[in-house]
């Protein structure tokens, strides 16, 4: 029996491209697995663009270290859940033997092959999507209302998308910070429970006495207190 290692990538918008979700790839790779007698050891899932190599990706470098740890095969539901790049599929031919379970029985040459016409056809994709976009600029130079309104309609479907992006990029950042600011203070607000307080004005006095801030710069008062220990799951009860 083969065993093989499951790997599963997902875009970072949390829909897998091609329409592959966490669970889809799971089903393809665990029928996969029980039509062709292979044994799942293990599964790592990503949440990262597909331009990165395999090796690259944090749950990916530890998929291949797992198939040379146990000696095993890398399993996903399709070829492009490793990389939609010819360069990448061949050198990772190099690192370790993988299968791919839409196509169970393709060899290492059928594998590179595939990828390579793959990766030809989405050239011609974006040649073609370049072409049609730059005849219909020439249009809306050209003052034709319908190619105007396209452009239009384009240009603000850009705009709202890049808006958005920055947005969610802003809140990652944010949210990072104040991950990191409770884990500094996480163990100043387990101190003053030790000292067996029970109210929130007294957390928060003990805080204030220890000269620390909000996240905000501000003074620690109840409400603040209350937040951070939820966000903590920390509770009087739990106090040692």
């Amino acid at each position: 029996m083969i065993n093989v290692v499951a790997y599963i990538r997902v875009s970072t918008s949390g829909q897998g491209e091609s329409g592959l979700g966490q669970d889809a790839q799971r089903d393809y790779i665990e029928r996969a697995a029980q039509a062709n007698g292979w044994n799942i050891i293990g599964e790592f899932v990503d949440v990262v663009s597909g331009k990165l190599a395999l090796g690259d990706r944090p749950e990916g470098k530890k998929a291949l270290a797992a198939c040379k740890q146990h000696n095993a095969q890398l399993l996903v539901a399709k070829l492009d859940r490793l990389s939609r790049s010819v360069l990448h599929i061949a050198q990772l031919m190099e690192q370790v033997d993988f299968k791919v379970a839409t196509m169970p029985q393709a060899d290492k040459f059928q594998l590179h092959l595939f990828a390579a016409l793959a990766q030809q056809e989405r050239e011609f994709i974006a040649q073609r999507t370049k072409d049609a976009l730059a005849a219909l600029q020439r249009r809306a130079d050209a003052g034709e209302a319908e190619a105007v309104a396209k452009v239009n309609r384009r240009t603000q479907a850009l705009e709202k998308g890049r808006a958005v992006a920055d947005i969610t990029a802003a809140n990652n950042v944010r949210m990072e910070k104040v991950t990191s600011f409770q884990v500094t203070v996480k163990p100043h607000v387990e101190a003053c429970l030790y000292r067996k307080l029970t109210t929130l004005q007294a957390v928060a006095d003990c805080l204030n006495a220890k000269g620390l801030r909000t996240s905000r710069g501000s003074e620690w008062n109840p409400t603040a207190v209350r937040r951070l220990m939820l966000a903590l799951n920390l509770s009087f009860d739990k106090a040692v």
